[in-house]
């Protein structure tokens, strides 16, 4: 089905105000407040999956909620594309089908991006390229790593399906080559983790040209979003449970 050029400009624009591009938008204004600081951007510390209320039951509500709402935005560019193409699912390779196939990818893909990522932090925060990252912040409650495994969920699915599945879609009916949506989405990637650091930006679009790069040669984004998870899983949960005690910068 053949979509006119501007509506789908826009329509990215709202798709990405909504979600990604509006923290990118945040992501730059934290760095400069970072930069702007006394202590600098390495004397900043960047706290994620922090508590939301100080009543257990309330902070578990509030977390619940961020993961619910915050999966908004896939299930709007799941709906667009399925309004052009019928199943999304299937256009984007988006099943738990052939675990075979996208397991032991996602399993490689993301010891590739893992190891590199951590040496490339810890190279950053010796050089004050980086503020500190703290990836998990919550009480030792009952449902902390069940949030954990849901906020990695969320991030991975929001991430992949959107900068890379639904964007690689829009952008390739617009004319534009594969290296041009390949760089775009990279480019993307790296600046809403600009919160980060200058090193968040390097290390995410590094991160971003391998996947997309992979998504056009594989034709399915789950081994990427599985990878994601993973990744998030051992930031997140590793973190709570025993990243206090290692010596990291």
């Amino acid at each position: 089905m053949k979509i006119a050029r501007k509506p789908l400009l826009i329509e990215i624009c709202i798709v990405f105000a909504l979600s990604l591009g509006a923290s990118a938008v945040y992501s730059v204004v934290s760095l400069i407040s970072k930069l702007l600081a006394p202590a600098g951007l390495a004397g900043q510390v960047t706290k994620i999956n922090t508590p939301m209320a100080r009543a257990e039951w309330l902070d578990l509500t509030y977390q619940l909620l961020a993961v619910a709402f915050g999966l908004a935005p896939v299930a709007l560019a799941l709906y667009l594309l399925w309004q052009t193409n019928q199943n999304p699912f299937k256009l984007l390779g988006l099943s738990l089908k052939k675990p075979s196939f996208w397991i032991p990818r996602g399993l490689l893909l993301a010891a590739g991006i893992g190891v590199p990522g951590l040496t490339l932090y810890i190279g950053a925060r010796i050089l004050g390229l980086s503020s500190k990252i703290v990836p998990a912040e919550l009480p030792d409650y009952w449902w902390t790593v069940p949030i954990l495994l849901l906020a990695a969920v969320k991030a991975a699915l929001v991430e992949e399906v959107l900068v890379v599945g639904y964007l690689f879609n829009r952008l390739e009916k617009l004319g534009l080559g594969q290296n041009a949506i390949i760089a775009i989405s990279a480019a993307i990637r790296g600046s809403y983790h600009l919160y980060q650091g200058f090193a968040g930006f390097i290390g995410n679009f590094a991160m971003g040209l391998v996947f997309g790069w992979l998504y056009k040669k594989w034709g399915r984004v789950m081994p990427l979003v599985f990878a994601h998870f993973l990744l998030d899983v051992v930031s997140f949960v590793g973190y709570a449970l025993v990243g206090k005690s290692l010596p990291l910068p």
